[in-house]
């Protein structure tokens, strides 16, 4: 969720996520976009460029996740500020 999370922003580079989740392995974060990806919830654009440009987006489907998102956040806003 936390991906997907970021994704709502708008289309992201590799490093772009990398940099917003610093606490992820290059190879799980790999694993992770390529399973949004299998889901359908995100899709790939690569640019023919030098060096190779990849973009990772939220589908359609993947949009629909943002209300879930947003009541993870709560919720986890919630947690936090109990005593």
């Amino acid at each position: 969720m936390l991906l997907v999370s970021y994704l709502l922003d708008g289309p992201k580079r590799f490093n772009d996520l990398r940099r917003d989740m610093p606490n992820i392995s290059q190879r799980m974060l790999t694993l992770d976009l390529r399973a949004l990806e299998e889901a359908g919830l995100v899709s790939r654009t690569v640019y023919p460029e030098v060096p190779v440009k990849v973009e990772y987006r939220l589908t359609e489907d993947g949009q629909r996740l943002k209300k879930v998102v947003e009541v993870l956040k709560e919720f986890g806003m919630w947690f936090k500020a109990r005593p």
